[in-house]
């Protein structure tokens, strides 16, 4: 089995403000792709990818006139993919939900999310996430409130042999200190955003636990906007987000694994992973980054799992297929990272 996590750059804005595709030659919001070029690539990344679930983050909007669900639904037809049917969990509104494309023929999956709704931290479990948690932030004896902007997907997956595990979808708070007018506040803002985001990893590494104490087999994907020498408060934190989701420095038994993680955050080389790739324009070119991860427990890291992120210049096989390659780079500024895995 094949599961994907992709992060589609304002997948919303392919369609109208009714749900229907937007198959023409505006511009869509990446920079001079129109909205029926950005379209056909994603058709032919999700053909090629032929993965039998996708964890789409920026996903399109979900609300009262049109429905993320019937927009990738309607997607999936259009381009005849085999992930025709679709899921969300809860809806926000940043007009970015998180959702899953599947084979309804190889997975049958239901949202199945865990906790209770404002559950002290001290608890038994983790409060629900669509609710809030509590955590001093600043160190001033005084709990702090953190939600997410964009609830995890949890989802209940059992494959047609009766084969059952969980995925969590992620899209963690960004640390970028939007909105800044100087110096000062961007560095304010973005200690800040720091904070919040490892607050958010530390809560999803206690449901993380607690799937691992249950027997659980879990795989954890999505976009952690977090990763090695992104910005230069990492150092005044000692942990990435990234490293606490996943018991970087815990028993072996509650750790989860992703080897691009364990390239990155393990030994420092000069060439690493990397899933994503943003023009400066302060700096005339290219910034590459790893933010894309797909984590696995250790049941399924026995199983032998393969990753592989489809980076059109890092992977041959990819580069080799001009058509692929210009989708890639076309569909979004994120690239789909994929684990092949049996069940």
């Amino acid at each position: 089995m094949r599961i994907a996590t992709y992060n589609v750059e304002w997948f919303t804005n392919l369609f109208d403000r009714d749900g229907q595709l937007l198959e023409d030659g505006g511009w869509s919001s990446r920079y001079n792709v129109t909205r029926a070029d950005q379209l056909a690539a994603l058709g032919i990344v999700f053909t090629a990818m032929d993965a039998d679930a996708v964890m789409i983050i920026e996903a399109p909007d979900n609300n009262r006139r049109h429905k993320s669900v019937d927009m990738l639904e309607a997607f999936a037809a259009r381009y005849d993919l085999r992930t025709r049917r679709a899921l969300i969990g809860y809806e926000n509104d940043t007009q970015q939900e998180i959702a899953l494309l599947y084979d309804p023929d190889k997975l049958s999956v239901r949202h199945d999310p865990l906790g209770l709704p404002d559950q002290p931290i001290e608890g038994t479990a983790a409060p629900r996430f669509d609710s809030s948690y509590r955590i001093d932030l600043n160190i001033d004896a005084k709990m702090d409130v953190v939600r997410f902007s964009k609830p995890p997907l949890e989802i209940a997956a059992t494959t047609p042999e009766g084969a059952e595990f969980r995925m969590i979808g992620v899209h963690v708070k960004s640390k970028a200190p939007h909105g800044a007018r100087s110096t000062a506040q961007a560095k304010r803002l973005a200690i800040e955003n720091r904070r919040k985001q490892l607050a958010q990893s530390i809560w999803l590494r206690e449901r993380v636990l607690e799937h691992l104490a249950a027997g659980d087999s879990l795989m954890v994907m999505g976009d952690f906007n977090d990763g090695p020498g992104l910005d230069e408060y990492e150092k005044l934190f000692g942990r990435s987000g990234v490293e606490i989701v996943m018991g970087w420095d815990e028993p072996h038994e509650t750790r989860l694994f992703d080897p691009h993680a364990r390239v990155a955050f393990g030994k420092k080389v000069a060439l690493m992973p990397t899933t994503a790739r943003f023009y400066l324009d302060d700096k005339g070119c290219y910034f590459s980054a790893l933010l894309d991860y797909i984590m696995v427990s250790p049941d399924l890291r026995a199983r032998a799992p393969k990753w592989r992120i489809w980076h059109p210049f890092d992977d041959p096989k990819i580069y080799a297929v001009p058509e692929l390659r210009e989708a890639l780079l076309t569909a979004s500024d994120h690239f789909p990272v994929s684990v092949d895995i049996t069940f």
